[in-house]
C-alpha cells in the first residue's frame, strides 16, 4: 500500500483531479468538462500501472538475483 500512497506520479494524478473538481464546481458545463474528467482516469490509470509494472519488475529481479544463485 505504501507504494501507492508516496508515489509522486500518483500523487500528480490526485492533484491534477482536484483541479479538475474545482473547474466541475465553478466553470462551465460542456463537452470540455467530460474532456478533463477522461483525461484525469486515464492519468490516473497510466501511474496506477506504472507502478504495478515496477513493483513486479522489482520482485522479479530480486528473485532471480538473491543470495541462493550462483552467478
Amino acid at each position: 500500500m505504501r507504494k501507492y500512497l508516496f508515489n509522486t506520479q500518483l500523487l500528480g494524478a490526485v492533484v491534477g483531479g482536484w483541479t479538475t473538481l474545482q473547474a466541475t464546481r465553478k466553470g462551465p458545463r460542456d463537452w470540455r468538462l467530460a474532456l478533463m474528467w477522461a483525461g484525469w482516469g486515464i492519468g490516473v490509470a497510466v501511474a496506477i500501472g506504472t507502478i504495478i509494472i515496477d513493483a513486479r519488475g522489482r520482485e522479479l529481479e530480486e528473485a532471480t538475483s538473491g543470495p541462493d544463485r550462483d552467478e
